[in-house]
């Protein structure tokens, strides 16, 4: 565990939406240690949770597959690049920071990782069975976000009430 989380820290860039498509890869496809579905879990519990998605993630697939050890092995794994990284950064950038090279280079990360969002978009739409109802929500929350400016907080609590109460009609339906 720790040397997938380890490499997959390493050779991502653009934090944890991008790493999405190479984990889900790494324990889904080629390890098999997550279905598809606990896949799809293991992201709607790390977006939902405070901090950086990619430490969520590793926390919960760690968990799932080895308990309390699992999770912080794959932590460690997770973010030690990240962390070693940025600290070369602090260390060295200011001498670097001006350079024509080094710009570009950011220039070319940024389209890469936009290519890595658009990869996980893709891989997970056709992978959650949405029905139409469903992508008109999304649809509905990208302009309340994007246009209107209402904060996602306000959007995930309404989302969670919502179906709360949408759960209970059901059940009341039923008796």
């Amino acid at each position: 565990m720790f040397k997938v989380f380890l490499s997959i820290g390493m050779f991502t860039f653009g934090g944890g939406v991008a790493m999405i498509p190479i984990i889900e890869k790494e324990v889904v496809t080629n390890r098999k240690w997550l279905t598809d579905d606990d896949f799809l879990d293991v992201i709607a519990m790390a977006q939902a949770s405070p901090g950086v998605m990619a430490a969520n993630m590793s926390i919960f697939i760690g968990y799932k597959l080895k308990g309390f050890m699992g999770a912080l092995v794959c932590l460690v794994a997770a973010i030690l690049p990240s962390f070693l990284i940025m600290l070369a950064i602090a260390a060295f950038f200011a001498g670097f920071r001006d350079l024509k090279f080094v710009d570009s280079m950011f220039k070319g990360i940024r389209a890469a990782v936009v290519a890595l969002l658009a990869s996980s978009v893709l891989i997970l739409s056709t992978k959650s069975n949405f029905k139409l109802i469903q992508f008109v929500f999304v649809l509905i929350v990208a302009v309340l976000v994007i246009y209107l400016k209402v904060s996602p907080i306000w959007l995930i609590l309404a989302g969670g009430i919502g179906y709360i109460i949408y759960k209970l009609l059901i059940l009341a339906i039923k008796r």
